[in-house]
C-alpha cells in the first residue's frame, strides 16, 4: 500500500460513512470517520519514505498502530498542526472530538447519531476540519 492508496482509501471512507449515517447505521459510520483519519495520517508517513531508500526500522513498526496521537507524532506534519492548532479553536475542538476516537469503536454498537455526526463536522469541515 503506497501514499496515494492510503489517501483513496480515507476519500472512500468518507462517502461510505456519509452512507452509513443516512442509513441510521452510526457505530459503523463512526468507526469509518476515525480510520479516515488513520489513513491520512498514514498516507503522510509513508510520504517520509522516498523511493529507493531504505525506511527507518522504527518509523516502519512505530505505524503499525491505530493510534492517532502516536501516528500523528510519527507523521511528519505534527509541528504544522500543533501550529494550527494554537490559532484555530475549532480545529482544536475538532481534534478534541476526533483523538477520543479508538479501533476498539469497530466493536461498539451503541454509538449515538449525534457523536457519529459530530465526528464526521470534525473530519470533514472544509475550513476547520482535521482531513484539511
Amino acid at each position: 500500500m503506497n501514499r496515494r492508496d492510503l489517501q483513496l482509501l480515507a476519500d472512500l471512507r468518507i462517502v461510505d460513512a456519509k452512507i452509513l449515517l443516512d442509513f441510521g447505521r452510526f457505530s459503523a459510520a463512526y468507526y469509518l470517520l476515525g480510520y479516515t483519519i488513520e489513513c491520512a495520517l498514514k498516507a503522510c508517513i509513508a510520504k517520509q519514505i522516498m523511493e529507493h531508500d531504505f525506511p527507518d526500522k522504527q518509523l516502519v513498526q512505530d505505524s503499525y498502530t491505530h493510534d492517532l496521537e502516536k501516528l500523528l507524532r510519527i507523521s511528519g506534519v505534527k509541528h504544522k498542526f500543533d501550529s494550527h492548532i494554537k490559532i484555530n479553536q475549532s480545529f482544536a475542538v475538532y481534534w478534541n472530538i476526533v483523538k477520543d476516537w479508538t479501533e476498539g469503536s469497530r466493536y461498539d454498537n451503541n454509538i449515538p447519531e449525534l457523536k457519529a455526526r459530530d465526528l464526521l463536522n470534525a473530519v470533514t469541515d472544509e475550513t476547520n476540519g482535521v482531513l484539511t
